[in-house]
């Protein structure tokens, strides 16, 4: 390229036309490009930011707008307690556990460590609720209020106990939900007026996905090393027994996509664990087995019940499992023509059925039974053409609740008589649970039953030496009913418990006159006047091969000092004082089931052991 054509180039020519002016403006110009493009990116995210945040607010408006309406059409009230039923009352939880210093006697150097764990109800906002709106009232029902977990926890250093207490609520879902609203919104659907239940069963199903809330406040059941507090109406919450924590969901949750009962057996010989769900809506009563390290659901069948029956236990022995289908129901399509959910059904039908573990709905073999109530199953066991059930059976239900006393509870200063002897008073007839025997022959197909024990105690909450469940066994526990009355013509049912009664099942009562009855032994533990206990547990003497030697542990309230306690009572020496009162730092009020689950000395509970004891029982 010549000297010309170089100079007369594009980038030449573009030299020798700098001017300073157009290169200032320049700057400038991108300078003002650039925070241009700087806003417009800022306003392109605050848009974007408030159509997420509009998007939201119309997502949640169906939301807001249900809050709005229960808010204004619903009042919340508390349901009252009477002076006699102070220890019903909630309490709050206690953070870190504290250590037990005041303990009268001596626990024995034998007892086992472990933790003692007791579930019961503990309403979170003070107390059980009510509501009234255009639609009426609907109440929640005295076995409602959420789950809390008392702990008295035991460890043995050299002869020395290191004895603490902890209590925690139970984190289920819907327990999250209302603390952190800071108030009670789910809406009372368990009893009331038929408009009112109604329209808390579509209100809570559309505002939280489910009728009713998730209150685990029944039972603490181990399987496998694992604990899990449960209640009907959830499926098991498993608990870390160091500090009560609520920790990982069931690992069949999946798989069992129902409630599960509070009354879960371990089948003897496998480890299995036999569950079953009740709903009041089409299945009725599902039945599963567990496999024995608790991680699959290895069987599942819908039992094709008529009726929505509100069965609270199962049975099981070593090849079967026992149904109780009784007419205590839950009945949505009663509340629609202005009846209650939940109904005793005195005209209705009653019946055991004897399954096979894995059996289904057809190879149930039924029996009809005169018709009863019965919340808790003491055990079951096969003997010879026989299936042997043991329960603790009474003429009416003390639930729903509440009755007023015109209708079943009698005042506490009338007595019931008889055959010409005195009731215990205070107690209804109808609602008076004795232990009861049905004999169910496989072969011939028939069925016999008898009373075990008298009209002297009524009895419930019982517990049997967990090695021997579903098999033959000699003793069982249960704690004695005091009163069913509140007093003041109260309309709820709020029951105590005044002692404990050991039934020697094999020996026969010393009876001086003639009686129809042929009733077992019993021995009589009784709390001092104004003392009432609550989830009591029977703890095994660890390796000793006789099925009674044990202890009895209980809480035990004194409504007098309103004081806590926890007791611990030798079976050998059921008559006796307790050989330890453990005074707690706080009081515990009055709640359902409690276990007792054995520790090794790295705070596992220890599965092992406790398989092994078994299988050495059931051969």
């Amino acid at each position: 390229m010549g000297v010309s054509a170089e100079l007369n180039s594009p980038a030449n020519r573009k030299e020798r036309c700098w001017d300073p002016r157009k290169e200032k403006y320049g700057y400038v110009w991108q300078i003002v490009l650039k925070t241009m493009k700087s806003l417009f990116q800022e306003l392109q995210r605050q848009l974007s930011f408030r159509f997420d945040e509009a998007s939201q607010v119309l997502k949640n408006a169906p939301h807001m707008l249900l809050d709005a309406i229960v808010d204004s059409t619903f009042k919340f009230t508390d349901q009252a307690l009477f002076p006699s039923e102070s220890n019903f009352a909630p309490v709050d939880e206690i953070g870190e556990s504290i250590e037990i210093l005041q303990i009268e006697g001596e626990i024995p150097t034998d007892f086992p460590e472990g933790v003692y764990i007791r579930n019961g109800s503990n309403p979170l906002f003070g107390a059980l609720h009510s509501t009234v709106s255009v639609f009426g009232e609907s109440n929640e029902i005295w076995v409602e209020g959420e789950g809390m977990l008392h702990l008295y926890f035991t460890k043995n250093y050299s002869d020395s106990w290191s004895v603490s207490y902890a209590n925690r609520y139970v984190e289920s879902p819907t327990l999250t939900i209302e603390r952190d609203r800071k108030k009670p919104c789910f809406l009372p659907a368990a009893q009331g007026d038929s408009a009112a239940v109604i329209a808390a069963y579509i209100l809570n199903y559309l505002r939280f996905g489910k009728v009713n809330k998730s209150i685990s406040n029944t039972n603490v059941f181990e399987h496998r090393g694992r604990v899990y507090a449960i209640s009907e109406s959830h499926q098991p919450e498993e608990i870390c027994i160091k500090n009560l924590e609520t920790g990982n969901t069931w690992d069949i949750q999946e798989e069992w996509d129902r409630p599960c009962t509070s009354h879960p057996k371990v089948a003897p010989g496998s480890g299995e664990l036999v569950i079953f769900g009740s709903d009041a809506k089409r299945p009725f009563l599902v039945v599963g087995v567990v496999s024995d390290d608790g991680t699959k659901l290895k069987h599942k069948v819908d039992l094709k019940l008529d009726r929505p029956t509100l069965c609270h236990d199962i049975g099981v022995t070593l090849k079967y499992n026992i149904i109780m289908d009784l007419p205590l129901t839950a009945d949505i399509s009663r509340v629609a023509t202005g009846g209650q959910l939940i109904e005793f059904e005195k005209k209705g039908y009653a019946r055991i059925g004897v399954m096979p573990r894995y059996g289904d709905a057809e190879s149930v073999m039924w029996f009809d039974v005169e018709p009863c109530c019965m919340f808790h199953l003491i055990n079951c066991f096969e003997d010879g053409d026989e299936v042997v059930v043991q329960g603790l059976r009474s003429a009416d239900s003390i639930i729903p609740g509440p009755r007023l006393y015109k209708h079943g509870i009698i005042p506490e200063i009338s007595e019931l008589k008889r055959d010409g002897k005195t009731m215990k008073r205070g107690i209804d007839e109808n609602f008076f649970s004795r232990l009861y025997e049905w004999r169910l022959n496989l072969e011939r197909k028939t069925v016999s039953g008898k009373y075990l024990t008298g009209i002297d105690w009524s009895l419930e909450f019982p517990m049997i030496n967990n090695y021997y469940t579903g098999v033959h066994h000699s003793y069982a526990y249960a704690q004695i009913v005091d009163s069913l009355i509140s007093g003041g013509g109260s309309e709820r049912v709020l029951p105590k418990y005044g002692g404990f009664a050991k039934l020697c099942l094999e020996e026969r009562e010393n009876v001086t006159e003639k009686s129809a009855e042929d009733l077992i032994k019993m021995e009589i533990h009784q709390l001092d006047e104004d003392q009432f206990c609550s989830g009591a547990s029977f703890v095994p003497r660890v390796g000793d091969p006789y099925e009674d030697d044990g202890w009895i542990i209980s809480f035990v309230h004194n409504e007098r000092t309103n004081t806590s306690q926890v007791h611990i009572i030798d079976t050998k020496e059921f008559e006796g004082a307790p050989v330890a009162k453990i005074t707690l730092p706080r009081r515990v009020p009055y709640g359902f089931h409690g276990t007792f689950v054995h520790s090794n000395m790295t705070g596992h509970v220890n599965t092992e052991q406790a398989k092994t004891l078994q299988l050495k029982v059931i051969h």
